[in-house]
């Protein structure tokens, strides 16, 4: 089997959600699928990107790279449908979007589409104009319409899909976000990291973008209700790049009573982040809207204790692993980290479930069963 795979969002080298789900599921992909051959759609203008140059030296992978001006060639792609980047690549048997975006394929051409989810259609008032904008454009409800087979990384966005674009649930198939592993020298990186971010003895931590929809102004919250009962020692260390809209997040940091307690290391190298995640004493991840969620297994694969929230794809992620709160009420999320902060037995018995729960999760058993799905999806078009 040739298998086409646009991979032009891995050119800007971001490391988002997306970012590492693509990645590491086409690894894995490339290593299962030994007997097809990999044909990836890459388009940017200047330099070279150090992702997709990873990427291509698999011996079953070719890197077919243009130099299109992505603003044109989204607009022929949106308006007149062309050019069919099956074609581009020299024709393949099934094409595969890792994400939604724009693109055209000949129409005897089979393509499998990832979903990560719908916050732009259950959540607008989370994005930006500017983001609004984008997915009008692009067509979301067209891209799983015209989809052979939809992959989406969660039952809840799998739910969201047949109730929001009325489709066949036969239609999606729940294929699970993989979990990577911590390297062997985490311990050894601790000290380097602790030192490197200026890292406290004791911390909650809240690791995201700071924008709207991680809920990062519940987190803080929270931690204002349990420092103002005087219940917990912790600091609270807030990790992610800015985004969207956080300028009332700045302002309510400045303006805290508990300033002193509070620390904003900004981006977090990749090669950092589990080490943060370890040095913590709790991980709270109070988000009101994900599609998978890939921070609180990283924190459970690292042996810190997780307060998350219980609403979307979260509860399906961590299972009975974690401590599930509203993200609506900043009570219960103060409430459920308390409880992990001073009740050492319940600690120890969420320690060791997250490090079960997280062995439920690996990028083979993904590529596999993702694999499986580009060959209905052929034989479906025969």
């Amino acid at each position: 089997m040739v298998i086409g795979i646009d991979i032009r969002f891995l050119a800007e080298g971001k490391r988002t959600g997306v970012e590492e789900y693509a990645l590491n599921l086409l690894r894995g992909l490339f290593k299962t699928g030994t007997e097809h051959s990999f044909k990836l759609f890459a388009n940017y203008w200047r330099g070279s990107s150090r992702l997709i140059s990873s990427l291509g030296a698999y011996p079953n992978v070719t890197v077919y790279r243009f130099r299109y001006p992505n603003k044109l060639l989204n607009l022929s792609f949106k308006y007149l449908h062309r050019p069919h980047i099956d074609k581009l690549i020299n024709g393949c048997d099934v094409f595969f979007y890792p994400n939604i975006i724009f693109g055209s394929t000949s129409s005897d051409c089979p393509v499998v589409s990832t979903f990560h989810d719908l916050s732009f259609e259950l959540h607008p008032e989370f994005l930006s104009a500017k983001k609004r904008m984008w997915h009008r454009l692009v067509g979301p409800r067209r891209c799983a319409n015209e989809a052979t087979r939809i992959l989406a990384v969660s039952k809840s966005t799998k739910s969201d899909l047949v109730a929001k674009y009325q489709l066949p649930a036969g239609k999606v198939e729940v294929v699970h976000s993989g979990i990577s592993l911590p390297p062997k020298d985490l311990e050894e990186r601790l000290l380097r990291v602790k030192t490197k971010y200026k890292l406290p003895a004791n911390f909650i931590l809240f690791f995201g973008t700071l924008e709207p929809r991680k809920n990062v102004l519940g987190a803080l919250r929270a931690f204002e209700i349990l420092k103002k009962n005087g219940k917990i020692k912790q600091n609270l260390v807030i990790a992610g790049s800015p985004g969207w809209l956080d300028k009332s997040f700045w302002q309510a940091v400045s303006s805290s009573p508990y300033r002193q307690d509070i620390q904003t290391i900004g981006f977090v190298e990749q090669a950092d982040k589990l080490a943060v995640f370890a040095l913590a004493d709790v991980f709270l991840f109070p988000s009101f809207y994900e599609g998978f969620g890939f921070p609180p297994l990283e924190a459970m694969a690292v042996g810190t204790p997780v307060v998350t929230s219980s609403v979307s794809s979260l509860p399906e992620v961590v299972g009975e692993a974690a401590l599930l709160a509203n993200p609506y009420n900043v009570n219960e999320i103060a409430v459920c980290l308390q409880h992990l902060l001073v009740d050492q037995k319940l600690r120890q018995a969420l320690i060791k479930k997250g490090w079960q729960r997280v062995q439920k999760f690996s990028w083979d058993k993904s590529a596999q069963q993702t694999l499986r799905v580009l060959q209905e999806a052929v034989s479906a078009k025969t």
